[in-house]
């Protein structure tokens, strides 16, 4: 522990990084005005609230431009309006149609029993299937792996093909390539569902599969499902014993229509040109994918709007704005049609999958940091996640406050309530993606690895309010701080990111880094400390600069 004195201020934190990098779990000070906040928002964060959000967008398969997405879009923005808020729906030109559907079943032609349908199975029928225009008949025909060679010698022509390889795969050898009528696929992730059955250790992985697209395309006006192991195992039972048919019936829809997006913001009173941003996509049909994160920024954006509307806080320095939009798309928009404003981005947060409820998911709650070293190096105490990760350059790091200090916040929620939160390099592919691409420091809160990630048992049984809160709580807190924060809190903050930047180097050493990885972690303290000068609302500090200059990782 160090004490930091400086401009008659004295502030101790115990340093939390290495515990957190190995998955352990501390109490956690963090810098005053980030425990202010905390305390004016812990117990404003509705996990109810956050709950009737998931209910209501559960109830869709939302895609933008389809009436779920929209109904999700205005849904929203009526209970922002409602708690006081003045939310914006803004409109963009949609790269793709909407799509959804009505109907989809596969069922024996000689049986009438039902293999798939859109009432069991919910989201079996892949994104971009065309209407079947009535019930068809056609052969079922197994090309297992789904391998070039598992084509040869059949004559798939207005056939329906079964295979493990997936959809789009599928799709491209059976339709495009050899005039197929459609495929059902049955391709998933194996820590969802290992291709074993005797590994199952879930009941329900039997019936689990991950939901998917086909390419659009009006001339081959085909249709591909996804398939559970059950559903899959009942089609290749019956092949067994020859020759098998079976009906088709779909009834789905496109549309064209602008991508739309809830925009509602907490002006700063000091500066409101700077922002700190916070988004939740609203596509996919998942409760806890991403209906939690939605909720959850709801949640947390009307309990910042009542802690300051009832003197709990004052009004942030900075601008809090809150996006719900389409995954990515949403983002770039807007930062596509806000350039004055994309300047000012200070910091942002994305939320994605919020809420899950631990014990039924399997999935952890991390912050999935701004990149830093451990995104281009792999460390044994930063092991990615089962979704992968994006190549990330050495060169396109610059160190923040950002990492550690949220570490720190979530951390001083773990102390009351013995929430986990663990950490994992940057990977990519939510929002944070596009405003980490415009040069915005910026981190995912999320869960994983899930079990049902992607499938058709995302639903609101899997999600829990209280990690919704959990999560809304930290958020909340570390973006009203980044908004809000003082001289005070920045001679804190440079403590606790010094602290965070021995206790990397030390853990690195214990590694056996390299030296080119030791050097890459001074470099992003170095610049993490660098990054404090500019905390303040107020501005610039000469204590603060000294603090910094003290304060150099070695």
């Amino acid at each position: 522990m160090r004490s930091l004195r400086r401009a008659g201020l004295t502030v101790s934190f115990t340093c939390v990084f290495a515990a957190a990098a190995t998955g352990g779990q501390t109490s956690a000070a963090i810098p005053p005005g980030a425990e202010r906040a905390y305390q004016a928002v812990k117990d404003r964060v509705d996990g109810d609230a956050a709950m009737e959000v998931v209910r209501f967008m559960d109830r869709y398969w939302r895609i933008a431009g389809n009436p779920g997405f929209n109904a999700s879009v205005d849904e929203i923005r009526d209970r922002l309006t409602h708690a006081g808020l003045a939310p914006r729906v803004e409109e963009f030109t949609s790269r793709g149609k909407g799509w959804d559907y009505e109907k989809g079943t596969v069922a024996l032609a000689d049986s009438g029993e039902v293999l798939l349908s859109k009432e069991t199975d919910r989201v079996s029928l892949c994104i971009n299937s065309f209407s079947t225009n009535g019930e068809i008949e056609a052969p079922l025909v197994d090309v297992g792996a789904g391998r070039p060679a598992d084509y040869e010698g059949k004559d798939l022509k207005g056939t329906v093909v079964l295979g493990s390889a997936p959809a789009g795969s599928l799709w491209q050898q059976a339709v495009k390539q050899r005039g197929a009528a459609g495929v059902i696929s049955t391709a998933i992730a194996a820590y969802i569902r290992p291709d074993d059955p005797s590994k199952f250790t879930f009941s329900d992985q039997q019936d689990v599969f991950q939901w998917g697209s086909v390419p659009y395309d009006e001339t081959a006006k085909a249709f591909a499902f996804k398939a559970s192991w059950r559903a899959a195992a009942r089609m290749r039972e019956r092949l067994k014993s020859g020759p098998v048919r079976v009906k088709v019936d779909v009834r789905s829809s496109f549309y064209d229509g602008p991508n739309r997006m809830v925009v509602a913001e907490i002006p700063g009173a000091v500066k409101p040109d700077e922002r700190i941003v916070m988004v939740a996509h609203i596509q996919e049909p998942g409760a806890n994918d991403d209906g939690s994160g939605c909720g959850t920024l709801l949640a947390l954006a009307i309990a910042l709007q009542r802690a300051i509307a009832e003197k709990g806080l004052p009004p942030p320095g900075r601008t809090l704005t809150f996006i719900w939009g389409d995954e990515n798309r949403g983002s770039h928009a807007w930062l596509a049609a806000h350039p004055d404003q994309a300047k000012g981005v200070q910091y942002m947060f994305s939320m994605d999958m919020t809420g899950e409820d631990t014990a039924k998911t399997g999935g952890t709650f991390l912050i999935e940091k701004q990149a830093d070293p451990s995104a281009v190096w792999p460390r044994p105490s930063d092991p990615h996640t089962a979704w992968g990760a994006s190549e990330v350059k050495a060169s396109e790091l610059k160190g923040s406050l950002l990492n550690d200090l949220h570490l720190a916040v979530c951390l001083r929620r773990a102390k009351d309530t013995g929430w986990i939160v663990r950490t994992n390099p940057y990977e990519g592919g939510s929002d944070h993606t596009e405003f980490k691409n415009a040069g915005v420091p910026s981190l995912l809160n999320w869960h994983f690895t899930d079990r049902y990630y992607h499938t058709n048992l995302d639903r609101p049984d899997k999600t829990s309010p209280a990690e919704m809160v959990n999560v809304g709580v930290a958020v909340a807190t570390s973006a009203y701080f980044l908004a809000s924060a003082g001289e005070a809190d920045a001679l804190a903050t440079a403590l606790l990111i010094a602290e965070a930047g021995e206790a990397r180097l030390a853990l690195e050493a214990q590694q056996s880094a390299t030296p080119a990885i030791l050097d890459a972690w001074r470099a992003w303290y170095g610049e993490a400390l660098e990054s404090v000068r500019r905390l303040s609302v107020a501005g610039p500090s000469a204590a603060v600069d000294r603090a910094v200059a003290d304060l150099k990782v070695k």
